[in-house]
């Protein structure tokens, strides 16, 4: 297994060295904006302590992070009055992961509406604002 590489975007963001829309944030993790949205109300949850994704996450680091998910996700849900949620979790290069800290993606869906391609990077003054909806359904 490789090793972890602290210098990972995700890791600069937990050190503060970078910022983020914080969306919630616990002892164990923190659920922040995508800044390159695929969905309105995409954002991203990862655990505090390093982790490369869930082929090397402890049980711990699994259970802080999907308890995690899951309140955001159904705050998502109600703050965007989505119809459902998409979540995304890539393992690897070959598996999709781009960004080597384990995180889950949480998409608020809407009946016959796609997902955005990737890579677009989005409005900061409204993901600010998506930021705020969510929190404030939690």
């Amino acid at each position: 297994m490789t090793a972890y590489d602290d210098t990972n975007i995700f890791a600069q963001i937990l050190r503060g060295e970078i910022p983020c829309f914080k969306v919630y944030e616990d002892d164990d993790t923190l659920c922040f904006m995508d800044i390159m949205p695929r969905t309105d109300g995409h954002c991203l949850v990862i655990p505090k302590t390093p982790c490369r994704n869930v082929l090397d996450a402890s049980d711990a680091q699994l259970a802080a992070v999907m308890s995690t998910v899951r309140k955001v996700a159904n705050a998502a849900k109600a703050a965007f009055d989505a119809d459902g949620i998409t979540l995304q979790q890539f393992n690897e290069t070959a598996g999709g992961q781009e960004v080597f800290h384990l995180h889950f993606h949480i998409h608020p869906r809407h009946e016959g509406v796609s997902m955005r391609p990737p890579g677009k990077m989005g409005d900061t003054d409204v993901i600010k604002g998506y930021a705020e909806r969510i929190s404030a359904a939690l």
